[in-house]
């Protein structure tokens, strides 16, 4: 499966809803603080919305309704991954991202093989507070030298104009949160990353 450059995400499926009709191919739920019936219902309704737009749905943390829902990608960090049943996930064929922000985290997930690494926050971030403030694009070219085939996903603080800077630097895929969510019109702000994410490649 090769993934798409551009990487959003989301807290509900109402932002899937709106905007998976702009092109978009590689998206992230990540639904906090829900109830167990409200979260597998927005896990299910996400599911149909990108199946239904050819998209690639990434579920964060929650493996374990991923699994129940036959959803296809799960997203953990750090914290996640004490927790996580990782066999059972392989099991599940679902496939998995890793959160990374320093060499130790690095090697715990290199040696679980998979589907991509995140470094985080390339750029200080307003999403939530974080120990790291700015991994620098510097750390995105060490990142791709060490992590080698597997898709390296920047995140944090990312927005159109860092683009062209973070794929220079050696990073294939730029997730995006709040440039979207907290701009004025995010349908044109969607179209403008997939016009700047599809143009680098």
């Amino acid at each position: 499966m090769t993934l798409d450059r551009f990487y959003p995400i989301f807290d509900s499926a109402d932002w899937l809803a709106r905007l998976l009709p702009l092109g978009i191919r590689l998206v992230q739920l990540r639904a906090k603080d829900l109830a167990p019936d409200a979260l597998r219902a927005e896990v299910r309704r996400s599911r149909a919305l990108c199946a239904a737009h050819g998209a690639v749905l990434v579920i964060n943390d929650h493996w374990q309704v991923a699994i129940d829902e036959g959803c296809d990608f799960v997203h953990l960090g750090q914290e996640d991954l004490d927790d996580a049943d990782l066999d059972a996930i392989r099991r599940a064929d679902l496939r998995l991202g890793i959160s990374t922000h320093d060499r130790a985290e690095l090697e715990r997930a290199l040696a679980l093989n998979p589907d991509y690494i995140a470094l985080g926050p390339v750029y200080p971030t307003i999403l939530k507070q974080m120990k790291w403030h700015q991994q620098g694009l510097e750390r995105v070219t060490e990142w791709k030298a060490l992590v080698g085939e597997i898709p390296l996903v920047a995140i944090g603080g990312m927005n159109i104009a860092r683009v062209g800077g973070a794929f220079d630097a050696g990073a294939d895929i730029v997730a995006a949160v709040t440039d979207i969510t907290l701009n004025p019109d995010p349908e044109a702000r969607v179209r403008e990353w997939l016009a700047a994410t599809r143009a680098a490649t």
